[in-house]
């Protein structure tokens, strides 16, 4: 009599289900390599893994961290003396304080005082802001400004620097006209995201008085090498803009860079 035969579709099902599931390549790979965005965290169930739970929650500290936590002063003073431009010169505006500054807009783009300003008139100045993230001007300001004098410096005469702290963009239209500037750049900390929280952002103004719109300024954002912007890239862009500025008569829309895109370039 035969002996009854198994299945061997059944056997080859068993030898599968004991088998270790093959290791698939994350698509994601790739693009978070060069990319600082959350993209392709994956999942637990229907949640975020712990890594990335772990990781957001550090990221809000740091944004928050680099909204609140006020500028050292002295220490950036001093970084800004040792570029050779003048002594720095220390303002507030008239947010009093940063509960106030982060809910009344308009405050921070009037500085508390001009009197202590000379109004001696150069053909450009720097303005120091915290904004958003006193973060960024803390790791970022002085380089940037170093390398601005080293490609402005035997172009054009410089005022000495000023710092504001609770400052908005447009506070450097009143410092502008009250030093008599042709041009006035603003660096100033940009508000922070989940990636980034010491990105620095660069305006300029040429015939600078207060009143005028945003259109009439030109912005250079994403400043924070190296994942960002890099120092030397920024100020040649800055340079070409002042350039252009003072051919054009004014700065804003109407001026365009037509430089080299720095993303492009190694």
């Amino acid at each position: 009599m035969n002996e009854p035969t198994a299945d061997p579709r059944a056997a080859t099902a068993h030898e599968s289900a004991g088998a270790p599931e093959p290791v698939r390549a994350d698509p994601w790979a790739v693009l978070r390599r060069d990319n600082q965005a959350r993209i392709g965290l994956g999942s637990v169930g229907v949640a975020l893994p712990s890594r990335a739970v772990l990781e957001l929650n550090s990221s809000l500290a740091a944004a928050r961290d680099a909204v609140h936590v006020g500028l050292d002063t002295g220490e950036l003073v001093a970084q800004l003396a040792a570029c050779g431009i003048g002594d720095p010169i220390v303002l507030t505006s008239r947010a009093r304080n940063r509960g106030e500054y982060l809910r009344r807009p308009d405050l921070g783009r009037v500085p508390a005082e001009l009197e202590v300003l000379p109004a001696t008139g150069w053909q450009l100045g720097f303005v120091i802001a915290d904004g958003l993230s006193s973060k960024a001007i803390r790791e970022h300001a002085a380089n940037l400004v170093r390398c601005l004098v080293a490609d402005l410096g035997s172009d054009y005469t410089i005022a000495p620097p000023v710092v504001v702290t609770q400052a908005r963009v447009a506070v450097g239209d009143w410092i502008g006209q009250r030093m008599g500037l042709e041009t006035v750049i603003v660096l100033i900390g940009e508000r922070p995201g989940l990636s980034v929280a010491d990105s620095l952002g660069m305006y300029l103004t040429h015939c600078p008085k207060p009143g005028l719109s945003d259109a009439r300024r030109n912005c250079i954002s994403n400043i924070h090498p190296p994942q960002g912007l890099g120092y030397r890239a920024a100020a040649a862009t800055a340079a070409r803009l002042v350039a252009g500025a003072r051919a054009l008569g004014h700065s804003g829309v109407d001026l365009k860079d037509s430089g080299p895109d720095p993303s492009l370039t190694s």
